[in-house]
């Protein structure tokens, strides 16, 4: 029997021993101990008889994560070689370089280097292509192996072999690994002379400070309104959303209520400072990725009549967290709880597991819904998500776009464009916008690169040529099917025309992170942003503005 075995064995005996003596011998508890007396035998014949030599850490690892999936997705068990990346995501902070790494075409490529991090001020730019790390190449290496090589102590310095666009040979660059803090808040700005934005990506620790901060200094710039962005947020502290809400909403409204089925676990979270501004014009924007303590905020801003909430329904994740320590350095996160907004909704989808292929919630039938009131009367409702106070429709992008961003067409056209521009010397990104010119020269570059699509309705075409087959009408069909296919078939020359405002869009934006990095992708898509302009229409107006909130 191996080591690793004989220490996992003796742990689930103890801990069968642990619970007979802590709890009494009533049935449900003897249901307990009798299956993990199971467990541990079965293991052990297992690991004994299997004609092939197990792997107990991942033999085990599969048994908690299968028996976890029966419960919610949201408990989880997160293991000691995991725990850097899950505090990366609840504070914020790892030890790395500071950039984003991806793999494109098979190379470990920098896709974007955080403003003023290390990777930043070594020189490292968006499209260098990294093809060692300390001299070790990285050809055939897993995008985990390349993760472990790049990790270290801070202070500790890598070396990087890179590949840069325009330039023959391979050069090396060192760059000390420093403690890194993910902004939040990525972009805070004005959109017009009287609005301003601020974008929050996650609610990590001390963001509500941030916040407050950012707000502040808007207002300082003119700011008569204010965008909180929330789309695509999934979530993070709780405390935090209590704290962002806070900038907002008075001293002492009750923000959030847990509820769960140990009583201690219980609570009742209120606002323990003055807001920022208690009345300044808000907009919320939201979207099917904002989750959780984005939909705190999001439910305290409808609830209370605070802001105008725009955009599409949120994730509807109305359950609480915590995490508790297990043997070595291992965490388990559970599910302990419910939250209510302050209306006393809870927004968790009624059937978590059963959600539409984009994520959202799917359709709730109104007679599982319950009814409830905000501050000024106006209805809203729990079962799933928030609904917007005013709700824009998805900015779809066509399946030809779809092909030339998955296949990172766009990133390295943006990556040639920067190295060919290098007389350009813009002032924001506004001034970053492709001419007629431009736009013939990226096509003509795609001409030497393959991509391809299906549109939907070739996909529905090619459903319904399966069914006449089936059906065995095939044949006597098969001179309409053929002139369909011929009708329905996609060009790309036809489609790159079509569809050329939102391509030239995604590739504005994208060289526009090559000047300006992440604030500027932000910046250049207000203007073409559908929320973002339905805001700007409602704060603009301040009687549609107070309509939406007080509709009697």
């Amino acid at each position: 029997m191996s080591r690793k075995v004989k220490i996992i064995l003796p742990s689930i005996l103890a801990l069968v021993l642990l619970i007979a003596a802590v709890n009494p011998p009533t049935d449900r508890y003897f249901e307990i101990l009798k299956n993990l007396d199971i467990f541990a035998t079965l293991f052990k014949e297992v690991n004994t008889h299997y004609v092939d030599e197990i792997n107990p850490t991942t033999l085990m690892q599969a048994g908690i994560d299968e028996m976890l999936e029966t419960l919610d997705p949201y408990t989880n068990y997160i293991a000691a070689d995991d725990i850097e990346n899950y505090r990366m995501m609840t504070t914020g902070e790892y030890s790395g370089i500071g950039a984003v790494v991806e793999r494109k075409n098979g190379i470990s490529t920098i896709v974007m280097p955080y403003e003023g991090f290390a990777a930043h001020d070594a020189g490292l730019r968006a499209g260098d292509e990294i093809h060692a790390i300390n001299g070790i190449p990285l050809e055939g290496k897993t995008q985990e192996e390349v993760r472990f090589l790049m990790k270290g102590q801070s202070n500790s310095e890598i070396t990087l072999t890179v590949k840069r666009y325009g330039q023959d040979e391979m050069f090396d660059v060192n760059v000390k690994r420093e403690k890194i803090a993910v902004d939040s808040v990525p972009y805070a700005g004005m959109v017009t002379d009287n609005i301003g934005y601020v974008r929050l990506t996650s609610f990590t620790q001390n963001v509500g400070r941030s916040i407050g901060i950012k707000v502040l200094d808007l207002m300082e710039q003119g700011a008569e309104s204010i965008i909180l962005d929330l789309r695509g947020n999934p979530g993070g502290l709780l405390h935090e959303a209590v704290n962002v809400s806070n900038v907002f909403v008075e001293k002492g409204r009750k923000i959030v209520t847990q509820k769960g089925k140990v009583r201690a676990n219980d609570w009742t979270y209120n606002t323990l400072n003055d807001p920022v501004d208690p009345d300044i014009p808000v907009v919320v924007l939201t979207d099917n990725g904002s989750a959780s303590a984005s939909e705190i905020v999001s439910g305290v801003m409808q609830d209370y009549d605070r802001g105008v909430l725009i955009g599409r329904k949120t994730f509807g994740k109305g359950l609480v967290q915590i995490e508790r320590p297990l043997s070595y350095d291992a965490v388990v996160k559970i599910t302990t709880a419910k939250y209510y907004t302050p209306t006393g909704r809870c927004i968790q989808a009624i059937d978590y597991s059963n959600r539409n292929e984009d994520g959202s919630v799917g359709k709730i039938p109104d007679s599982l819904k319950n009814e409830f009131y905000t501050l000024n009367g106006r209805k809203v409702y729990d079962g799933g998500g928030i609904d917007p106070d005013v709700e824009v429709e998805k900015l779809e992008f066509a399946p030809i776009t779809k092909s030339l961003v998955n296949n990172d067409h766009i990133f390295y056209y943006a990556t040639e464009y920067y190295y060919k521009n290098q007389d350009l010397n813009p002032a924001s990104p506004d001034e970053l916008r492709l001419s007629e010119a431009d736009y013939e020269d990226f096509k003509q570059w795609l001409s030497g690169r393959d991509f391809d699509y299906v549109t939907r309705v070739e996909k529905e075409t090619k459903k319904l040529i399966d069914i006449a087959k089936e059906e065995k009408k095939y044949s006597q069909l098969k001179s309409y099917f053929d002139e369909l296919e011929l009708a329905t078939k996609h060009n790309k020359e036809r489609d790159l025309e079509t569809f050329k405002e939102e391509i030239k869009m995604l590739l504005e934006q994208e060289i526009a992170g090559r000047y300006f990095y992440e604030k500027g992708i932000i910046e250049s898509t207000f203007g073409r942003d559908p929320d973002v302009q339905a805001a700007i229409t409602v704060l603009n107006d301040p009687d549609k503005y107070q309509s939406i909130l007080n509709p009697n």
